[in-house]
């Protein structure tokens, strides 16, 4: 047979074999209904109408048998189209399930940065707002308040005491022995019978002052009561300094 009659039954389709065979059976079915011995012309006129007949029903059963093949393989061609559908929908719900929940922790993670970052704002803004508390101050050590006898020893101490401070001159032996002339240690001696008393000007005090005398002489940070015996002393010894160089210096009426 010529190679390209041979390609060509290569290229029939299985409907056409299928076709072919149908055929070929009702040829051989025909060729026995006309060999069989005996047979009239009316025998064979049926025999030729059922060799008729089956021609038509091989080719109808083959072709039914072809479309429900077909019908077959369309039917199994959908259910597959629709499960690759139903499976590209699932992975695309997927991915934009997954994209959201990204999304959602980012923005959430970016909120929580912006709220830290403002949370650190406002306790940077408070603590420029208020001032950190200056330290307390030391409180410096309170000077000793220095105590004396309330008596003629007490009196001199803290005379001369007050005239260190302020320069004036004199000491403890100087003080007392005047003292003792002119009072005999009584703060509220007065003397009433001298020129002084006389004038109107009666000397007082400890140091028989007069009052003018008293008065100018008078010492800061001292009372003005002529008969206090630290202010009476004080003043006489300013008064004594600046006319006899010190109240060591006197002794006697002054």
């Amino acid at each position: 047979m010529p190679q390209h009659a041979i390609s060509g039954l290569n290229r029939l389709t299985r409907t056409h074999k299928l076709s072919a065979a149908g055929v070929a059976t009702a040829g051989a079915a025909a060729l026995v209904f006309a060999l069989v011995p005996g047979a009239d012309a009316g025998q064979g006129k049926a025999q030729a109408t059922t060799v008729e007949n089956v021609k038509p029903v091989a080719f109808s059963a083959v072709a039914t048998a072809a479309q429900t093949q077909q019908a077959t393989i369309a039917k199994q061609a959908a259910v597959s189209t629709a499960q690759g559908k139903a499976e590209a929908a699932a992975k695309q719900a997927a991915a934009e399930k997954a994209a959201k929940a990204k999304a959602a922790a980012v923005a959430k993670a970016k909120a929580e940065k912006e709220r830290k970052a403002q949370q650190a704002a406002s306790r940077s803004a408070v603590r420029t707002a208020i001032p950190a508390a200056a330290p307390k101050p030391v409180a410096a050590p309170k000077p000793v308040v220095k105590t004396y006898p309330n008596n003629l020893d007490g009196w001199i101490r803290q005379s001369l005491d007050v005239m260190a401070k302020k320069g004036i001159p004199g000491s403890y032996n100087g003080l007392y022995r005047n003292i003792i002339r002119e009072s005999s240690g009584n703060p509220m001696a007065i003397n009433l019978w001298d020129i002084n008393a006389q004038n109107g000007i009666p000397s007082k005090g400890l140091l028989q002052v007069i009052d003018p005398t008293f008065k100018q002489y008078h010492v800061a940070g001292t009372s003005w009561n002529i008969y206090d015996p630290v202010a009476n002393i004080t003043a006489a010894c300013n008064y004594a300094a600046a006319k006899y160089g010190s109240m060591d210096n006197v002794n006697s009426a002054y």
